[in-house]
Parts: C-alpha cells; sequence; structure tokens
C-alpha cells in the first residue's frame, strides 16, 4: 500500500537538503540545543540547583501548577534553597494545557522585576512550556531577555527537552511559540520530586515519551545518530521499566531510569525536526486542550493504533517501526510490516497492563466529535488521509 501520510502533519511537506537529517542512516546534520548541565539522581535539587543559576547574583521566578504548590513540600523546599538572595517570585496557578489567561497573569508578574534573569519551571509539561512562553514574550517585549531557564520536571513528558512551548488560547485550541533560545539551559531530574507524582499520571506521561520516541523513528527530518538510536533505547527502557515502577512507585533507581528514558526519547531532537513529530502527536493536540485529555492519556489512546497505521501504509515507515522490535523484546519475523505492526500491538498491550486502556467515550467524546477530531489532526475534510484517520479515531471509542 502507498503511503498515504505525510510523515509530520497530513497537511504538510518537508524537503530535506542534503546536509540536513533524514531517513537515510548514513546522510545527516545533527544541531544540538544549548543545553549546559543535565542533573540527575536523588536530591539533584538540593545538590546543584544554586551552581545551575545564571549568575552569583540571579534572581529567579518560579512556575508551576497548584497541586505540586499547596499539596506537597516540594516549592517551599525550593524557595529556601534560593532564599531571599535569589527567590523572586512564584507563580503556582498554571494549569493543564497552560491556558493563555495563566500566562498572561504570570508573564506581568515577571515584567514588573526587570532584575528576574532566571526561571524555574517544576511540574510536568504544562509549566515548562509556560515558562518558555514567558521568556518568549518577555524578549518580545524587552529584545534580548530571553530568560535561563531552569528545568525541574515531575512527569515524563520531556517537554524541557524542545525549543517549543505550547499553550491553550482563549478559543480552547492548543497554540505555541518556538525559537531556540527556549530551550532550557538546566534540566534537573531528581527522583525525589518524582515520588510525589500520582502513578497513573507518571505511567502515561511515559506512554508520552514512548510516542516520541515511536513518531521520531519515521520523521523525515530526525537523525539517525544520536536521534534514532536514543529513540529505540528509550523505547526499550520505557518497556522494561514501567511495569517494575507499577509494581513500586517508589523505586528510586527506576524512577530516575524512567527519567533517562524521558530524556532519551526527545533529548537528541534537537534543532533538527521540522513541522510536528507525527499523527500521533496531532490526534493528541486535537484531543488534549479541546476535550481536557491529559496528553499522556491521549498517547495512550492514539499510539499504538497510529504505530500499526504507519507500518501498513508505508513501507518505509514500516522499516524504520520494525527496527523498534527487538529493543522491546519482541521476536523478528524479518517482514517489516508484520513486525511494525507487532510494535503497535505492543504499546497497546503494555497500556493494558498499567491499567491505563481508556476510550473517548469513558474520557465524555461523544462520536459526534468524530468529524472535528479528524479534521483538526489533518486539517482536511475529507479524502483518503482523512478517512484512514477517520477510522482510527472511530477505534478509540
Amino acid at each position: 500500500m502507498s503511503n498515504i501520510f505525510d510523515r509530520t502533519t497530513a497537511s504538510r511537506r518537508y524537503k530535506s537538503k542534503p546536509t540536513d537529517s533524514s531517513q537515510h542512516p548514513l546522510s545527516g546534520l545533527w544541531k544540538p540545543t544549548h543545553l549546559q548541565r543535565l542533573h540527575y539522581g536523588p536530591d539533584s535539587v538540593k545538590n546543584n540547583l544554586l551552581e545551575c543559576l545564571a549568575s552569583p547574583t540571579s534572581k529567579a521566578f518560579i512556575v508551576t501548577g497548584s497541586s505540586l504548590a499547596t499539596k506537597t513540600n516540594l516549592i517551599k523546599s525550593v524557595e529556601e534553597l534560593l532564599g531571599s538572595k535569589h527567590h523572586a517570585g512564584t507563580f503556582s496557578k498554571i494549569g493543564q494545557h497552560a491556558p493563555i489567561k495563566q500566562l498572561d497573569e504570570a508573564t506581568e508578574k515577571v515584567l514588573q522585576d526587570d532584575n528576574i534573569d532566571t526561571i524555574i519551571s517544576i511540574g510536568g509539561g504544562s509549566p515548562i512550556d509556560s515558562a518558555k512562553a514567558i521568556s518568549y514574550r518577555l524578549n518580545e517585549r524587552q529584545k534580548g531577555k530571553f530568560l535561563h531557564h531552569i528545568a525541574i520536571p515531575t512527569t515524563l513528558s520531556a517537554a524541557e527537552c524542545t525549543l517549543g512551548a505550547g499553550y491553550t488560547g482563549e478559543d480552547g485550541k492548543k497554540t505555541g511559540v518556538a525559537h531556540p533560545a527556549l530551550a532550557p539551559q538546566v534540566i534537573l531530574y531528581d527522583s525525589k520530586f518524582a515520588r510525589e507524582t500520582p502513578a497513573w499520571l507518571w505511567m502515561s506521561t511515559a506512554m508520552r515519551a514512548m510516542d516520541h520516541a515511536m513518531e521520531l523513528m519515521y520523521h523525515p527530518t530526525a537523525t539517525e545518530m544520536p536521534c534514532r538510536w536514543m529513540a529505540m533505547f528509550a523505547a526499550g527502557e520505557l518497556f522494561r521499566n514501567l511495569p517494575k515502577y507499577k509494581e513500586d512507585p517508589k523505586d528510586e533507581d527506576v524512577i530516575t531510569r524512567l527519567q533517562l528514558a524521558a530524556f532519551a526519547s526527545l533529548g537528541f531532537l534537537a534543532l533538527n525536526v521540522k513541522g510536528g513529530l507525527g499523527l500521533s502527536h496531532q490526534l493528541g493536540y486535537a484531543l488534549g486542550s479541546p476535550y481536557q485529555i491529559p496528553h499522556g492519556i491521549t498517547s495512550c489512546l492514539t499510539l499504538g493504533h497510529v504505530v500499526k497505521l504507519k507500518a501498513e501504509s508505508s513501507a518505509e515507515d514500516a522499516v524504520q517501526i520494525a527496527r523498534m522490535a527487538p529493543f522491546i523484546g519482541l521476536q523478528v519475523a524479518g517482514d517489516s510490516k508484520r513486525d511494525g505492526a507487532a510494535v503497535g500491538d505492543a504499546i497497546l498491550d503494555l497500556v493494558k497492563k498499567l491499567d491505563l486502556k481508556t476510550t473517548l467515550t469513558e474520557k465524555g467524546v461523544g462520536k459526534d466529535q468524530t468529524h472535528t477530531i479528524v479534521n483538526l489532526a489533518t486539517r482536511q475534510e475529507s479524502g483518503p488521509v482523512y478517512d484512514k484517520v477517520k477510522e482510527l479515531v472511530e477505534k478509540l471509542y
């Protein structure tokens, strides 16, 4: 069957130059971000935060969500580490999918203090993306003033790995900004912070990391090395360690392995990838903010089905997906289409084992929304791509 899908989104095409990365394994260019430090392990924040500030006199503004601020001592501990010398303020009202109203409010608070040169995001994708968006807006208002960004992730969504920031507009749809200067300078993976994350949220965002790894395999502008190599490693680590985490959510060695797997799933994307990651991500955006479904859950819903569809629809994509098989513990049959489909089935099976399987019906999304979802994901009203994606979405009910 011919490939009916564009490998970034169904409505965009990117033609690579000879020096760009591509699906050809021995031709490419990898352009890393300005990431300066990645600390990982227990007490990474306590041991390293102060030396990660932009300067010895830095003033830092914390961006986080209300749950972390009110239900844990994590935010207070960071404020105490910073002390009056470095702590310029905290905004703890960032909600799911980063609503623009909260983003506007946080930006205004940062603008009130010219001494702020560092922003510290604590939490999942919404606080991390909000910190990036605040930095972007600050630079627009005061040219040349991107903030030094320290990310302390408490989920596995890997938003800390990218230069883009997604947030929800007043119309309820996801939009965003991107700039090389928005990639965090510092990432602190602290297992003690992650222990406070609800197990369902941790595991579902791990499936978001799986989504990154899988979709980078068939993205036309991802590099073979290190991007795809690390994506295969990431998927293997996620498959091995998620069942261990489910058995013992407090095992800090397993937590750290999963944090590093999340970084491997997207941290080597760097500045190369043009356009969206792929169909599963596009469906995630169509289902996420419009219907208030967390992105980890959207990946649980869509990824296995998308991988199977990709393997069926394109021989080239099937070859790339099939490379994942031995890394996630599958016996290789030697038939790319068959092996690629097996990878999709393995993802669906893992979602079940983690007790994360759900449906759009359970999430309160009516079947009358099918056209809206497919249209948002494909930017099409009809045609072969639309029909295939519609068939996929109907399986999610």
